[in-house]
């Protein structure tokens, strides 16, 4: 064997990520607020760049009718009550994940396979909304409360308080008040807790049962708080039981609590949520989509600018300077231009297939997952994960987040359209709702009613989404309903 130095070559492919990858990344899964920030640096930094006043935004989508033709109210009153809604194509995959692992896409993550490339590009600190939205995912199994708790999200003002009643939540988005009331209770013991609450009283609450200190004589005090302002000490020993020093310690727990757990720990207040994407409905029966244009960048290449600086300059450095912030100001002119038009896409397909939700409510969600509206559209899954990140659309229902329309779904029978897994959770309850104490369903009851009305499933299915809406099985609900009657 001979020692020597040789000369070896060798082939080799790679991802490169130039500064302009990373910026259209960085673009298109920010919120139009955090893009409209990043131009205002880029109008100091870039003197090839001007702000456009006064001009139309993007042009607004409009989406028409699929399986849902326009249709009077006595006809929307009557698919209101039908059934269960079929979605349009069969073939969903099932799961329980709100985004189901595809093809190179990872499962535990809500940015898809699209992860990495974030992490290359550079993260920005995660705002309280999407640790938030991090532990709803971790929390709720079911899209139809997850699509509550981001409701729930977007409605939080700065202090962290949720002052719009349940039932006015639950008529919007055409569901059960318990189901919402249902929601907002284990929200609130989301960190930091006493989120979402109505008001101060319940907040501190919330956070002294997590510590396991809400004893009646505190209770007692949070229901005067009145008269802790006004320092009536010994009205607040009467009211509690307490003796002088015992109050003195409650009120020291107090103080130590959070009354506005809203508040990010900077002492920087959490932003109240703006839509990006603005719905409306016009006569005709579609829906019109457009980008909020108040919080749309809008910016143009300073073409004027460009000729005065590139006639006058005459130094090398100087025409290497100002060719560099033209081409960077052209690349983002067409970064924000592809960007608004891709959000308008994506959110005017989600709307497409989501229509039921928005005629009728929450039980006629229908099963979609990214790889649908990425083949519907051409583009990369990981694509519309970014553009459905951090992006809220206002409609009708309330303004909520683009990723909450994600859902999964069952298969019908003898390979017929299939349908949400949620819808058939409306379903079920809904059968147990209409239940007598002569006339209590078993689970294979409920399966053979949902066999015939074109649902496969498995009687273990039916009892796991039982179990989570928190309905007892049936011998439990005839041993109820027999008591009332007696």
């Amino acid at each position: 064997m001979s020692l020597g130095p040789r000369l070896d070559f060798r082939q080799t492919q790679q991802l490169v990520m130039t500064p302009q990858l990373r910026q259209a990344i960085k673009l298109l899964q920010s919120s139009n607020l955090e893009v409209s920030a990043f131009v205002e640096e880029e109008l100091e930094r870039n003197p090839m760049l001007e702000r456009e006043e006064g001009s139309a935004p993007a042009a607004p989508v409009a989406v028409e009718p699929d399986a849902f033709e326009a249709a009077s109210s006595s006809t929307m009153a009557e698919e209101a009550n039908s059934p269960i809604e079929a979605d349009w194509s069969a073939g969903y995959e099932s799961g329980d994940a709100l985004y189901p692992a595809s093809r190179g896409a990872r499962a535990d993550s809500w940015d898809d396979d699209g992860r990495s490339l974030e992490e290359i590009a550079g993260e920005r600190p995660r705002t309280l909304r999407e640790l938030l939205a991090e532990q709803v995912r971790l929390t709720f199994g079911d899209p139809r409360e997850r699509l509550i708790a981001g409701q729930f999200i977007a409605l939080m003002d700065a202090a962290g308080r949720l002052t719009v009643p349940d039932a006015l939540i639950a008529g919007a988005l055409g569901c059960a008040v318990e189901l919402v009331s249902g929601v907002r209770a284990r929200m609130q013991r989301f960190d930091p807790p006493g989120l979402f609450c109505a008001d101060l009283r319940e907040c501190l609450a919330v956070q002294l049962a997590e510590l396991d200190r809400l004893d009646p004589a505190m209770q007692a005090l949070l229901d005067n708080l009145e008269m802790l302002a006004r320092r009536d000490m010994a009205g607040l020993r009467r009211v509690c039981g307490v003796d002088a020093e015992d109050l003195a310690e409650m009120v020291a727990e107090i103080r130590r609590l959070n009354p506005k757990p809203g508040a990010l720990t900077d002492g920087e207040v959490a932003p109240l949520v703006v839509p990006d994407v603005l719905m409306r409905r016009v006569p005709d029966g579609t829906w019109l989509l457009e980008l909020n244009p108040e919080t749309l960048p809008r910016v143009l290449v300073n073409r004027g600018f460009h000729a005065t600086a590139h006639t006058g300059t005459r130094s090398k450095e100087d025409r290497a300077f100002i060719a560099e912030k033209l081409q960077a100001a052209n690349w983002l002119v067409r970064s924000l231009e592809q960007r608004a038009n891709t959000i308008l896409r994506v959110a005017a397909e989600i709307v497409r297939r989501q229509e039921g939700f928005f005629r009728y409510g929450v039980g006629h969600l229908r099963p979609l997952i990214l790889r649908d509206v990425a083949d519907e559209l051409g583009m990369h899954e990981s694509t519309v994960s970014r553009v459905t990140a951090n992006k809220y659309i206002a409609t009708p229902r309330g303004t909520l987040e683009l990723k909450y329309f994600f859902t999964t779904a069952i298969a019908g029978m003898h390979g017929g359209e299939s349908f949400s897994a949620e819808a058939i959770r409306h379903r079920i309850r809904d059968m147990v709702n209409a239940e007598t104490a002569d006339d209590v369903l078993s689970d294979d009851a409920i399966v053979e009613r949902l066999r015939a009305e074109g649902v496969d499933i498995a009687r273990r299915t039916v009892a796991k989404y039982r179990d989570a809406l928190k309905i007892p099985s049936s011998v439990q609900r005839k041993r109820e309903k027999s008591a009332l009657v007696l």
